[in-house]
């Protein structure tokens, strides 16, 4: 076979040049080198419109596709659900685009949807609700009209309903059949306590009892436009969109309200040993702690410890110890969250063999006690920081992302109170030392005060490992609660005789 010379010719010369090539390669990878990177994020006042019909809109053109998505943040939430009645507002959020409309029923809908090729989804969560519409950019005027109508008047379809409350009812029945479940309602209810708005749940009763009509009072007392933040990205002239969105929330049908404060009247449990018995394979383990709101000064320093901790997987001590040297989980971590409305727990968690669960969470408590107590390595600070500080771009990667982040932080009320965040948030991380890092580990992991949560075989976790002989309820206050199952259907405490069935 003849090769072209030109191509025998480019070989040969790169084959000449790669001694040299070859010099300026390190022969190690954490030996690599790269130049500082230059990147500023978008500015948030540049997007932000305040529209007249009362919404404020974060309005980002981008050519790249001939899409468009909008997002509406709605202030509302299942906090505002009426006592009893838990399951309103989660049945609003998922039948506002899925019951139909005034014009429309909801398979009418749907099929005109598909014809589109658009999205349309919505939901209402703990503290907002959300509405989405993603369409081609060419079918943009009746995309917003089916938006319009479906906020403004929607069926609440029947069957829709009916179809959603059997399902409801049939995902209760297997709230104890997962120890996972088990685990993340126990949490909640011991970090922030048991009559705390978040550990309401949904009932048989509760579900049964709505209506339509319930439906319609909730849509029509919080969905409207002064509860609104939205998102727009995609491809639109910027005033044009600007003119459409004026229009879809003019005249709108119904005042509304605004909505209270989410409650932040939260109660931890007193520190010990909480444990539900469950016959599974495996204890799982959460270790808890009082948390941070998101504006505390020293979320920075929070969030380095934490990453150093338990929250930057591999390269984390309690990751290390319990799994890399140990083999005792297949992961373990931390959590430090940054409460916007009241200050999120801290959590340390992993699952373990019965066996293996006393002694695996008295590793997770040491760790929590030596970054107090030593200071942590250059090393260590390092990888955190950029872990932070390198991935920050990737916020702002597409337009929609920068859309939407912007709009959170309206929603929020972060970018009333401090406009500035982006753009001074990784000097604030590059500024936290390693005294900073010990302070707080200090101020906030006190390990001798932590509510443990263990979900497993009761007999066999409190027999624990011969060779690490560790009591499970020594570890927190000598203290050890069993609490016992709920039941599924009404989440209250069963006998445990009837639990065992």
């Amino acid at each position: 076979m003849n090769m072209n010379p030109r191509i025998l010719s480019l070989a040969a010369a790169l084959m000449a040049l790669s001694p040299a090539f070859a010099a300026d390669i390190p022969d190690r990878p954490e030996k690599l080198r790269f130049p500082p990177l230059t990147f500023e994020p978008p500015s948030a006042a540049r997007s932000r419109v305040p529209l007249k019909a009362g919404p404020v809109a974060y309005v980002v053109p981008d050519r790249t596709l001939p899409l468009v998505n909008i997002s509406i943040l709605v202030r509302t939430g299942n906090y505002l659900d009426p006592q009893g009645r838990e399951g309103v507002a989660d049945f609003t959020g998922y039948l506002l685009t899925r019951g139909g409309t005034k014009s429309k029923t909801a398979e009418e809908l749907e099929e005109r949807l598909a014809f589109l090729a658009a999205g349309l989804g919505s939901g209402v969560g703990d503290d907002q609700g959300s509405v989405n519409l993603n369409l081609l950019s060419k079918d943009l005027s009746e995309g917003l009209a089916i938006l319009r109508e479906v906020l403004t008047a929607p069926r609440f379809q029947q069957d829709k309903l009916e179809l959603y409350r059997q399902q409801n009812l049939q995902g209760m029945k297997q709230r104890n059949d997962d120890s996972t479940a088990i685990e993340g309602r126990e949490k909640e209810m011991l970090a922030y306590g048991t009559n705390f708005w978040s550990c309401r749940y949904t009932t048989q009763k509760s579900v049964a009892s709505i209506t339509a009509d319930d439906l319609r009072a909730f849509h029509q007392r919080w969905f409207h436009p002064a509860n609104f933040v939205v998102a727009v990205s995609g491809d639109f002239d910027r005033a044009d969109m600007v003119a459409k969105l004026e229009a879809l929330f003019a005249d709108w049908p119904s005042q509304g309200e605004v909505p209270p404060p989410v409650p932040t009247d939260i109660a931890m449990a007193k520190p010990g040993v909480y444990m539900v018995d469950k016959d599974v394979n495996q204890g799982r383990v959460s270790v808890l702690l009082p948390g941070v709101h998101r504006d505390d000064p020293d979320m920075p320093a929070v969030m380095v410890m934490n990453d150093i901790l338990g929250g930057g997987g591999f390269t984390s001590r309690i990751m290390n110890r319990v799994r890399s040297d140990e083999g005792l989980a297949y992961g373990a971590g931390s959590a430090f969250p940054a409460g916007v409305h009241y200050p999120l727990a801290f959590q340390a968690g992993f699952a373990s063999k019965s066996a293996t669960v006393a002694y695996a969470t008295s590793i997770v408590l040491e760790e929590m006690n030596r970054i107090g107590s030593t200071p942590v390595s250059d090393q260590e600070m390092d990888t955190a920081k950029r872990s932070f500080i390198d991935t920050f771009p990737e916020n702002f990667n597409t337009k929609g992302k920068v859309a939407g982040l912007f709009a959170r932080e309206e929603f929020t009320g972060r970018y009333a109170k401090k406009p500035d965040h982006f753009a001074t948030w990784r000097g604030r991380i590059e500024a936290v030392t390693k005294a900073d890092v010990q302070r707080v580990a200090q101020k906030h992991l006190h390990p001798e005060k932590a509510v443990i949560l263990v979900v497993g075989q009761k007999e066999e976790i409190l027999k624990g490992n011969p060779g690490h002989p560790v009591e499970l309820k020594q570890l927190a206050s000598g203290r050890l609660t069993e609490l016992p199952l709920r039941d599924p259907l009404t989440m209250e405490p069963m006998p445990k005789e009837k639990a065992e069935k």
